[in-house]
């Protein structure tokens, strides 16, 4: 008797599901599926990145979950509310249970948030999310109280971004034990099985789980950096489901019935990042001398740099119409967005004019590093840029690498300017505003990934009020007001906002998240 390879196994039981989609939950059916970008840890609280984020939420809960749209709503908080200008109150979810049987109650929240500023080398602090919280009252076992500085009306959207762990786990617990599977005890949906870095997460529904059971009895969560060799996967069998479709086959797969898409504008900025300080590693003069100051501190400079990247094409030739220039961090209809800011306009001639005035009229030189792995097309961006640049006399060297090296550079702030991306997956500005953008304070919580060194203490002071303004719409327009100050300065240089896509085989139908995440429990037999 011959038996069948693996390859066979896992093609055969994809096309029986695709033959009975109805049939594929009941019989206990192993979703194949296969992911762009890697995360760098399955400790949810190591670094503040959407691989990561997105992982974690197969194993755990926050206390505010997010829908696809990501408005707010009930996850292991069942209500909260404003018990005084300073303090919120969190009614907490009964009968949930960790996956090793413990019950869920207030004590692991606690535990939670006091373990976040104690992860080492983090390169994205989540202490962004917590700084609010001056102090936490543990009620009883299903209710907490957390106390901020005065009104603070986005704890709930803050706390979205914050899944809870089981408090047994230690005092001691190190990224390590998590990514040798010891700590991964949550109240998700699925539980570990096993993690081979770099190549997949192995996963098995959580039959306890207090929420909607996934459809799937067990997933295959593999991550194939390669655009190329992810679609590859999909077209042969060897998974169900991908997500970021490369540019480069979208028109293609459109008209392959038996791969559908699933898109929605994403919540995913796009952008690049100029060095503030008094000298830059990799600035030089147009023939490679050393410089006295740094001209990316020049504001003229920095206009220069923005205006002379073509934006629309950069949307239309290299990103297929998977992008939407922009000039802000928010996408249009978006809490936060800005009607009147928009994309840079494309004049190359002005920003030669502009550096000749900052007295640089031969341009100088810069290393323009970015990862290849990480956002859609991330390479051949820098590259166009580059080329770009080279049009107004700035020479550039592009430097591209895999993302967890340029994860770790940037962490050192070793780079000039940096290509990045920002996804505000909170569904409003605050976060990207104050980690990316406000001046480095690590006691309050600010400048977290603020890599660059930009310092205004009118863009400081206009979002500090934004986040003690309790009026939605007041505090929309702060929000807008703290946008236009970074702006006019130039503080970063905004590209354009990514379209989420994803593809799959037939008989699988896909919720869409505005967040960027690429979850098994969003997909599910037609």
């Amino acid at each position: 008797m011959i038996r069948p390879t693996r390859r066979a196994v896992l093609f055969s039981a994809a096309a029986a599901a695709a033959a009975h989609p109805a049939r594929a939950a009941e019989a206990g059916a192993t979703l194949e599926m296969a992911v762009g970008a890697i995360p760098t840890s399955l400790d949810p609280q190591y670094h503040t990145l959407t691989p990561n984020n997105a992982l974690a939420q197969h194993f755990f809960d926050p206390l505010v979950e997010r829908d696809a749209q990501a408005r707010l709503a009930p996850g292991l908080a069942e209500s909260w509310r404003l018990v005084a200008d300073d303090t919120w109150e969190f009614r907490l979810r009964r009968g949930v249970t960790f996956h090793n049987g413990e019950p869920f109650t207030a004590r692991d929240v606690v535990y939670t948030l006091e373990r976040i500023p104690k992860v080492v080398n983090s390169p994205g602090s989540f202490g962004v999310f917590t700084r609010a919280i001056k102090a936490t009252e543990v009620v009883d076992d299903h209710t907490i109280r957390f106390r901020t500085e005065g009104v603070y009306p986005l704890l709930p959207a803050d706390l979205s971004q914050i899944v809870v762990l089981w408090h047994g786990i230690g005092d001691n617990s190190q990224t390590g034990d998590f990514n040798s599977g010891r700590a991964v005890i949550g109240t998700g949906p699925f539980r570990l099985r096993s993690y081979r870095h770099g190549d997949r997460v192995e996963m098995e529904r959580n039959a306890n789980y207090w929420g909607d059971k996934p459809a799937w009895a067990q997933v295959n969560y593999r991550f194939i950096g390669n655009d190329g060799s992810r679609v590859a996967a999909l077209r042969a069998g060897d998974v169900a489901f991908i997500d970021a479709v490369p540019t480069t086959d979208l028109g293609r797969l459109r008209q392959e019935a038996r791969f559908p898409l699933s898109e929605t504008v994403s919540l995913r900025s796009v952008y690049l990042r100029t060095d503030f300080r008094e000298q830059s590693p990799y600035v030089a003069g147009p023939n490679g001398e050393a410089l006295t100051t740094n001209p990316l501190r020049d504001l003229r400079v920095r206009q220069a740099l923005s205006m002379s990247i073509n934006r629309a094409a950069i949307a239309e030739r290299i990103m297929a119409g998977a992008a939407i220039p922009t000039g802000q961090f928010m996408p249009p209809d978006t809490f936060g967005y800005a009607p009147d800011i928009a994309p840079p306009t494309f004049d190359a001639d002005r920003a030669r004019r502009l550096l000749a005035e900052a007295g640089y009229p031969q341009g100088f030189t810069v290393t323009l590093h970015g990862p290849n792995d990480r956002y859609v097309n991330d390479g051949p961006i820098c590259q166009a840029i580059g080329q770009m640049w080279a049009r107004i006399g700035v020479k550039v060297r592009v430097d591209t690498m895999p993302y967890a090296a340029y994860s770790q550079r940037n962490a050192r702030s070793d780079t000039s300017i940096g290509f990045g991306g920002w996804a505000n997956s909170s569904g409003e500005p605050s976060a990207g505003l104050r980690g990316l953008l406000g001046t480095r304070d690590v006691a309050r919580g600010w400048g977290t990934v603020n890599r660059s060194g930009y310092s205004n203490p009118e863009f400081d002071s206009t979002l500090a009020r934004a986040l003690t303004t309790a009026d939605d719409n007041a505090r929309e327009a702060l929000f807008q007001e703290a946008t236009r100050i970074a702006v006019r300065d130039v503080a970063w240089i905004p590209l354009h906002i990514q379209k989420n896509i994803w593809a799959m085989r037939q008989g699988l139908t896909h919720t869409p998240r505005a967040d960027e995440m690429t979850l098994a429990q969003d997909v599910r037999p037609a």
